[in-house]
């Protein structure tokens, strides 16, 4: 890449990481967790989603000569900071919650532990990260669930920032999406890249029937030709003529979805395309969706509603200090007290338990190391936390395509162990709840 991850920060980890290598406490271990203290309103569950960048980040996170002259010209940092800087890599351990799990309120979705000065480098980063792509993986599950069974395609390229665009792609997979229009995205993560045409597609043609010919010519029968750009029930007929009863599919991007999407296909089984396809599309989300859900609908194109988390663009997570070397050497709890900001001090451990082969409480238990490796939990609950990254040493298997299908089917089986309210439109409290026990 072009630019380093390590700027990816907010100046303020930087003016710390100053201070604190003056006065002698950027050295101590530290315990910071990722978690949210709610839910978007309404939603009965999140998915995490976006580990696998953050650890993607992580094999280039440090700084070049260029961006050292940057911080030492802006006089963001001292000298000894930029000398400490030079050489920088993370050397930590991390460990939180799998891509595709579920998380609520108090879930720790992540613990970086390492020296201070180099997990404060990471906050922004790996916010920026967590909170977008958890907030799309979200959305995405909800309309997943709505589609009951029917392939969701990623269209929101062109809804987004160009790079969120990449991660919404990537994050909209884990939440059960079963392609892309993004080209960036399929090549970077391999991931099974859609699209045909588009409505300019037709207008520049001297009329629609050529337009189809062009594109049947150079795409096959099997392609999806788009209905309407001016008359659907004639555009169906030229379809058809000009395909054949072979052709692969057709595409509706207006008016009242449900209607047309019957007439098309009495129309076409009346043609004798009775294997074709139909896709629709037009600003839909899980509402939308789930009313089509009697339609003869095969799949839908989803943009703008999954690009912005279908209404909860972020998830509220924070990344807090719950844990740090004191003066003496020994690990101490700390969390701040402000109002409506508290937070739960020392590290985490986080387990699930089911009754009836269905989840019906997350657990959280907080205390020191020591106290922590001697918990034993009940019979039967789910260990939540996975290692990412163990003293430097990044686990390759959360990175790449097969770790995004991985994640893909664990949502699938982590959303099957909820009770089914989780899948409910309706607004709701978190379909468990989150017990916290302080040893």
């Amino acid at each position: 890449m072009d630019y380093s991850p390590a700027l990816m920060a907010d100046m303020y980890e930087y003016t710390m990481l100053d201070a604190t290598l003056q006065d002698g406490t950027a050295d101590r271990t530290c315990v910071f967790e990722v978690f949210t203290r709610h839910l978007p309103e309404g939603r009965r569950y999140g998915v995490v989603a976006g580990t696998g960048r953050i650890l993607d980040y992580l094999k280039d996170f440090h700084l070049s000569d260029y961006d050292l002259k940057f911080l030492r010209d802006r006089h963001i940092v001292s000298p000894q900071t930029i000398q400490w800087l030079e050489n920088f890599e993370f050397s930590g351990s991390i460990r939180g919650y799998r891509e595709g799990e579920m998380f609520f309120p108090n879930s720790p979705i992540l613990q970086v532990e390492g020296t201070f000065g180099e997990c404060t480098l990471l906050e922004t980063l790996v916010l920026s990260v967590l909170n977008y792509d958890s907030a799309v993986a979200s959305a995405a599950s909800r309309m997943t669930s709505a589609a009951n069974g029917r392939p969701c395609m990623d269209m929101g390229g062109r809804r987004t920032n160009e790079w969120s665009a990449v991660a919404a792609a990537r994050a909209s997979m884990i939440g059960g999406f079963q392609g892309t229009a993004n080209l960036l995205a399929a090549k970077e993560y391999d991931l099974p890249a859609i699209g045909t045409a588009a409505h300019c597609f037709t207008l520049v043609h001297d009329s629609e029937r050529q337009a189809f010919e062009s594109q049947v010519a150079a795409l096959g029968k099997n392609t999806a030709l788009l209905l309407d750009t001016y008359d659907v029930e004639q555009a169906v007929k030229t379809a058809v003529e000009v395909a054949g009863p072979d052709l692969g599919g057709v595409r509706i991007d207006s008016g009242d979805l449900a209607a047309l999407a019957q007439r098309v296909r009495n129309q076409l089984d009346a043609l004798g395309a009775t294997q074709a396809k139909i896709t629709v599309t037009n600003d839909l989300d899980e509402y939308a969706i789930a009313s089509l859900q009697t339609a003869p609908v095969d799949s839908y194109g989803v943009g703008t509603q999954l690009v912005t988390g279908s209404g909860a663009p972020t998830c509220s997570m924070v990344y807090k200090l719950v844990e740090r070397e004191g003066a003496d050497g020994t690990m101490m709890p700390v969390a701040k007290k402000s109002t409506n900001k508290a937070n739960i001090p020392g590290r985490k451990l986080a387990y699930r338990s089911f009754e009836y082969n269905l989840a019906d409480c997350e657990h959280v238990i907080a205390g020191n190391r020591s106290q922590l490796d001697a918990y034993q939990p009940e019979e039967g609950w789910k260990d939540l936390l996975v290692d990412f990254v163990d003293h430097g040493e990044i686990d390759d298997t959360f990175r790449g395509h097969d770790a995004i299908m991985d994640a893909q089917n664990h949502h699938a089986e982590a959303l099957a162990e909820l009770p089914i309210t989780a899948q409910s439109l309706m607004r709701g409290d978190p379909v468990i709840p989150t017990e916290v026990t302080l040893l």
